[in-house]
């Protein structure tokens, strides 16, 4: 059974009685060539986990590869045809964003690989739960919105380069695997998809970073210290000398800083006392 054939896909998917779920926003991969390049990405593993796995379609292949297979399905429909398309993987049914990933993956083999074609209405939140277990992965292979994904790997200086941009970088070493068009799926969706790998990174990062990153990137149109200023509700002459002190100018933007620079005005923020009686968000 090849899945990744939109001829068997859809005598499969008919065999079963199942249609693409629009509110779950479905999409099913039928493009051998893009299948294979995600199998490949995700490299030599004995254990992998896929979320959202659907029919199985990127399953069958993974499974190949894996000592233990493991998959997180919400739509409830899917159940029986992963049985009949992956035997070998252990299915969980449940909603990703609240299943204990930590939990399925403890104790099985590593090296371990995650893999998702990530539904776009939860990409945000997924990518958070990712970031969460990256202790538990060494590789994860994920598409999404091509949209999402230029952000992803924006850099410093490019104005797609947000708060989101910076945080997975300082989680991960990101790559561009592939451009997936419309056409790829069934049905096709109205927008491009790419693919990312992402491999683990670890970083010591001062404990406002987070707090730093996201202030900065508040307000796109504005300078970082009418951003800061606003966010920290602190005097603008006090987040000016904060800037300063970290080698930044007054025109600086948030797009525009790297990791380093970043760094640097968490840790001098860090050291002001005024930082603590700022609310966390």
């Amino acid at each position: 059974m090849n899945l990744a054939d939109r001829g068997e896909l859809v005598g499969f998917l008919r065999k079963h009685g199942i249609g693409a779920d629009k509110s779950l926003g479905q999409h099913f991969l039928c493009a051998p060539s893009v299948v294979k390049g995600i199998v490949d990405a995700a490299g030599v593993y004995k254990t992998c986990l896929e979320v959202g796995p659907g029919p199985g379609i990127l399953t069958s292949f993974l499974a190949k590869k894996a000592d233990q297979m493991y998959a997180v399905e919400f739509d409830e429909r899917m159940i029986a045809l992963l049985k009949d398309s992956s035997p070998t993987c252990q299915v969980t049914h449940g909603d990703a964003l609240k299943v204990d990933l930590r939990a399925l993956l403890a104790d099985s083999p590593q090296p371990r690989a995650l893999v998702s074609n990530m539904p776009y209405y939860i990409t945000g939140p997924l990518l958070e739960r990712f970031a969460g277990i990256r202790d538990m992965i060494d590789v994860a292979v994920l598409m999404m919105q091509r949209e999402v994904g230029i952000k992803i790997v924006a850099q410093p200086g490019e104005r797609e380069r947000g708060a989101l941009s910076v945080m997975l970088q300082t989680q991960f070493e990101i790559s561009r695997v592939l451009k997936v068009p419309p056409g790829a799926f069934v049905p096709p969706p109205k927008v491009e998809s790419v693919v990312l790998k992402l491999i683990p990174r670890y970083v010591e990062l001062p404990s406002t970073f987070e707090r730093v990153v996201r202030a900065g990137h508040s307000q796109p149109r504005k300078t970082l210290i009418n951003c800061l200023a606003a966010t920290f509700r602190q005097d603008r002459l006090v987040i000016q000398q904060a800037t300063e002190e970290a080698g930044l100018t007054e025109n600086s933007r948030g797009f525009e800083l790297t990791e380093d620079q970043w760094v640097k005005l968490s840790e001098v923020i860090e050291r002001q006392s005024w930082i603590e009686s700022v609310a966390k968000p």
